[in-house]
């Protein structure tokens, strides 16, 4: 049975910059990017055309951050998508190669992200789990310094783009994507736990970590979008597309998560 032609829209890099300008993306502004290459239609040239009207729309001041996690690289014990036999786990832990973010890919946050790593220029957090990826002048500025205890906290990339005013762009994605909400649960109770993950030079290492978890985001960003004239909301391509500040997102969070969500503090 032939396989069905396309539906569309057709895309092109042309109209995604076009329509990334008419949603509001601003020439020089630093933006967190969120993105399913699924919801934009067939486009042509599929990631890399979307990374260009991306670079398009922001213009050569501006940058462009992805994350770039790797939730791959962690303990094989609390794996359940799918979960590995535990007569593996040790032999896995022994051999799992250490993170390098030049090298290891990007998992679970799409082809788009994963093309951003590679492109001329980007640099790369070092965080072996929750890494981020910046394209433009404030790179460096963003992604440095990201430390090995802190997913998605105060030294995180997460604080600094907070901190540069950045805006959270939401191409075709939901809210239980969106990272800055996780810079919230590091400002109120939460629980602390052990989390393990190879080492840098090989070996094993456990560290304790702030627990984090997307459950009820999508509620807290309809909530969100609700309460605060903030968001912007538009198409691009075929997807839905929502374009609002870091800083009033956790922000809300914060407060959000403290009375919805809270969550009993343990060392």
């Amino acid at each position: 049975m032939p396989t069905p032609p396309p539906t569309g829209p057709l895309v092109t890099r042309d109209t995604l910059a076009k329509q990334l300008r008419m949603l509001g993306v601003k020439t020089g502004e630093t933006l967190l990017a969120h993105t399913s290459l699924s919801s934009l239609g067939w486009v042509n040239g599929g990631a890399v055309a979307v990374v260009e009207s991306l670079l398009d729309a922001l213009g050569p001041d501006g940058t462009l951050v992805v994350p770039t996690q790797t939730g791959d690289l962690s303990d094989p014990s609390v794996w359940r998508d799918p979960p590995v036999p535990e007569e593996w786990w040790a032999d896995i832990r022994a051999t799992m190669p250490s993170y390098d973010p030049r090298i290891t890919p990007a998992r679970g946050v799409g082809v788009i992200p994963e093309t951003v790593r590679t492109w001329p220029g980007a640099l790369r957090s070092a965080h072996p789990q929750t890494s981020f990826a910046a394209v433009g002048p404030r790179a460096a500025e963003i992604v440095d310094g990201h430390a090995p205890d802190c997913r998605l906290g105060e030294r995180s990339p997460l604080a600094r783009l907070e901190k540069l005013d950045a805006r959270v762009l939401m191409l075709g994605t939901g809210y239980a994507t969106c990272t800055g909400f996780h810079l919230a649960e590091y400002r109120i109770p939460s629980p602390r736990v052990p989390v393990g993950r190879p080492a840098p030079g090989g070996g094993w290492e456990v560290v304790t970590e702030v627990s984090i978890t997307s459950d009820r985001f999508d509620e807290l960003g309809y909530d969100f979008e609700r309460d605060r004239p903030v968001v912007v909301r538009g198409t691009v391509g075929a997807a839905e597309a929502r374009l609002f500040p870091v800083r009033e997102a956790v922000a809300y969070a914060e407060r959000w998560l403290a009375v919805h969500r809270p969550r009993e503090e343990e060392i």
